[in-house]
């Protein structure tokens, strides 16, 4: 296995009492595609500044490239590229100016690929930053993280302002850059349809907790939905190890359970001791999400 591009062990970050994230210990790879998913202040942002060095953790160690995140040399920070959630550009710069002033950070700035780009993604490049509107912001803000080639790219919810065409060819062009098994992608997103399109693998965050931390697949195949129909009302234990969720029709007869790495033996084994029939369903990483936070 390649070496790491990142590498945290027993992260955890607290303000004051409040402890947003709570012992992290994963890493990313050359060719990963990390799709992060979390409710609104699971500690999804927090955790990729601190793994970027952005702020120190308060136990635990944070690695880019073997280097410690919050002292990095200047060339790990230039195979690094980063869009925050809440771009950081200069309203008084064209687009054109702006991404000329970052080209002038990297050696390999790919001037090509960036106009290239900007004409596919329909930005404006000679209005001022402060005229564009907020997805042409997000989109500009994109141009400055891939004009170097990165070896590693972090986006923080970077399709939020963006409209569904432009969603669509964002993603496209994130899949072209994730073929490269070179590189490595950390990609949070509350579109969780989005991340199921281009992640290989998932972190989710709960409680800043990484509750899954494995291969997108992986993830689909351990979580499955169970439909049980009886013929006269089900007791309240209906005996279901590793439930995420239960909820129970009219009348008593139906229950329909979420399980989390379902054995072979357990359905007909449920339909014998239950006098029922019990259907599988299979779940996308959305109703997954859903069922993991309900």
């Amino acid at each position: 296995m390649s070496a790491a591009a990142v590498r945290l062990q027993d992260l955890t970050k607290s303000f004051g009492r409040h402890q947003v994230l709570a012992g992290i210990t994963t890493e990313v790879h050359p060719g990963d595609v990390v799709g992060v998913i979390g409710k609104n202040g699971a500690g999804k942002t927090t955790l990729l500044e601190t793994l970027l060095g952005f702020s120190p953790p308060t136990s635990g160690t944070a690695q880019v490239f073997g280097e410690e995140a919050t002292q990095m040399s200047n060339a790990v920070k230039a195979r690094i590229g980063f869009v925050p959630q809440q771009e950081e550009l200069l309203p008084t710069l064209t687009g054109r100016r702006q991404l000329a002033l970052n080209g002038c950070f990297y050696r390999n700035w790919d001037h090509a690929l960036i106009e290239r780009l900007a004409r596919e993604w329909e930005v404006p490049l000679d209005r001022r930053v402060g005229a564009l509107s907020s997805g042409e912001r997000q989109k500009l803000a994109t141009l400055m993280a891939l004009g170097n080639h990165p070896d590693l790219l972090v986006l923080d919810e970077p399709v939020a302002a963006l409209d569904p065409l432009a969603r669509r060819r964002f993603l496209q062009q994130l899949l072209e850059i994730a073929a490269d098994p070179s590189r490595a992608v950390i990609f949070s997103s509350h579109i969780v349809s989005d991340l199921e399109r281009v992640a290989n693998r998932i972190w989710i965050l709960r409680d800043g907790v990484l509750l899954w931390d494995g291969d997108t697949d992986a993830l689909k195949q351990s979580v499955k939905r169970l439909h049980i129909t009886a013929r006269r009302p089900l007791p309240s234990d209906i005996g279901v190890p590793r439930q995420l969720s239960m909820r129970r029709g009219a009348g008593g007869t139906t229950v329909t359970v979420t399980v989390r790495d379902l054995e072979d033996s357990l359905v007909p084994r449920l339909e014998q001791r239950l006098d029922a029939h019990v259907e599988i369903e299979g779940l996308g990483l959305e109703d997954i999400f859903l069922e993991i936070h309900s």
